[in-house]
């Protein structure tokens, strides 16, 4: 978690969401001096205390909705292998959030998921039993109400209350019991104070950057390696994984020629300060947007939108005589490939979208829908067999190969814990033969794209080593240069050794890398 987004930009405002509350305040029930409340029952207490709010029988016994709806997200993360994006919408149009309960689900939904292996470690230290001999469920509602507690600003009688509240509706009376105990340990410091105890005598870098960013400590090393290699001090990581942990701003494009931002702007959006037709949305429903329905504006990271427009922005050696193609290999689910053909339609050239997932390949279909049919055409199949069957067939091709997404922590915030270094070995040998054929595919005098959303080594600069140098028939062209032509500002500063890597704490962009290559004329 980020220093400052611990009581910053990662709370979404204080919903006190508390029970009913002692009705008679401090009066006390049974007349003066009796040990006796309303229903007659008798308490060994002296006539100077009242009964507490947190009676049995006076705790809340229902799920508040927004927290239930965090509660949903994060079970169907763990239990189902879901990802929290996809669900989240759908939840909170499920149990009819209004925008503020949206909000608060939201964070709360994405905060415990982020925070995950700190608030472990926090909660390690308050239960008398390895977290993983504790049921699942249990483990969910215990890190939803650390959050709440340690990093938003809900008061912590609120937290409590409604979290054992939550519990009992859905987990049932005992394990409430349990969560109620184990949280009244975790109020017993602040945030500051759980990391000193945690990290008091720790003096290995990773493992203190790793509990207090709350990112695996492989990632950690990974993200610092991956700045050294793009050319960026590795005292930098501290601002990287913080940037991880803000939650996001949402990115719009207008596809050019076909959609426009005005509802947004009038909604309050702001116009994007790195590529035009773009726009930093104000929230809400993005849905009710008019422009958004017809899918002519789109929700994407301007990351994305740079390395597209980059790609049709590049000079290629000779002209198509009938028109350019371009292709793009790994489309799904379409954001990419919607952004490219709309700009295929604005300078006369079509565009084949190709996935390989018939369900994703449809999804691709969706985002292409807006732009007129004559520009494109989608193909389900695998992108490894393209260059065998259209060889030397388009002029620009861009290859956004399946990847580990370190690049994208902060939108999707389960998949730090999901991640694991054999994940970016295994993905190696796809990536490469993906990229040999995209580079089978263009023409001579065409140009590759490569794309990923990470910034790791081992699938950017290594992937692009391997494949350049094995063949002499391709040069590496400066992709910092490529991005700086399409940008607003015309000084990224992405670009290192003729790549380009964009990076959240610097471009506040997801950390997506590009290299251009053209194939020799």
């Amino acid at each position: 978690m980020s220093e400052s987004g611990r009581r910053g930009p990662n709370n979404s405002g204080s919903r006190d969401g508390g029970g009913q509350g002692n009705r008679d305040g401090q009066a006390n029930r049974g007349g003066q001096g009796s040990k006796r409340n309303a229903q007659g029952r008798e308490r060994n207490r002296g006539p100077q205390r009242g009964f507490s709010t947190n009676a049995p029988a006076q705790r809340t016994r229902r799920a508040d909705p927004a927290r239930l709806v965090a509660f949903e997200v994060l079970r169907a993360v763990a239990s189902e292998d879901a990802y929290a994006n996809l669900v989240l919408p759908a939840r909170i149009r499920e149990h009819r959030l209004d925008r503020r309960d949206a909000g608060f689900a939201t964070e709360l939904s994405y905060g415990a998921l982020r925070g995950q292996g700190t608030y472990d470690a926090i909660l390690a230290r308050c239960v008398d039993r390895p977290l993983e001999q504790l049921d699942p469920a249990i483990l969910d509602a215990l890190r939803i109400g650390a959050h709440q507690l340690l990093s938003m600003r809900v008061p912590a009688h609120a937290a409590l209350d409604q979290t054992v509240g939550l519990a009992r509706a859905v987990i049932g009376a005992g394990p409430s019991a349990l969560i109620n105990a184990v949280l009244r340990k975790v109020t017993a410091h602040t945030w500051d104070e759980w990391l000193d105890t945690l990290l008091d005598q720790e003096t290995d870098e990773t493992r203190i950057a790793a509990l207090r960013h709350a990112h695996p400590e492989w990632i950690v090393r990974a993200l610092r390696q991956s700045l050294v290699n793009h050319g960026r001090p590795k005292s930098e990581i501290d601002a990287l994984l913080e940037a991880d942990n803000a939650a996001p701003v949402v990115n719009l494009v207008a596809l050019p020629g076909l959609g426009d931002l005005d509802e947004a702007f009038d909604n309050g959006a702001t116009a994007g300060e790195l590529v035009e037709g773009s726009a930093l949305s104000a929230g809400g429903d993005l849905g009710r947007f008019e422009s958004v329905r017809r899918g002519t504006t789109r929700v994407q990271d301007v990351g994305s939108q740079l390395v597209a427009r980059a790609l049709a922005g590049v000079d290629l050696d000779g002209a198509s005589q009938d028109g350019e193609r371009w292709l793009d290999l790994c489309a799904g689910p379409g954001g990419k490939a919607a952004l490219l053909a709309a700009l295929a339609h604005r300078d006369g050239a079509t565009l084949l979208a190709n996935e390989p997932a018939p369900h994703r390949a449809k999804l691709v279909q969706q985002a292409l829908s807006a732009v007129p049919a004559e520009s494109w055409t989608v193909r389900t199949g695998d992108g490894r067999e393209v260059g065998t069957e259209q060889p030397e067939a388009f002029d620009r091709v861009l290859v956004d190969v399946p990847c580990s997404g370190l690049g994208a922590l902060r939108r999707r915030p389960e998949s730090r814990w999901r991640r694991s270094p054999k994940d970016i070995g295994d993905l190696g040998p796809l990536q490469r033969d993906l990229l040999k054929s995209a580079i089978d595919a263009v023409r001579p005098g065409g140009v590759v794209a490569y794309v990923t959303c990470s910034p790791h080594p081992a699938e950017t600069t290594a992937v692009v080593g391997d494949v350049l140098g094995k063949r002499e028939d391709l040069e590496l062209l400066d992709a910092g240069l490529a991005l700086d032509h399409v940008s607003l500002t015309g000084s990224l500063g992405a670009g290192h050794e003729q790549t380009a890597q964009l990076w959240p704490h610097i471009h506040q962009t997801d950390a997506m890398f590009m290299a251009v290559i053209r194939k020799k004329a």
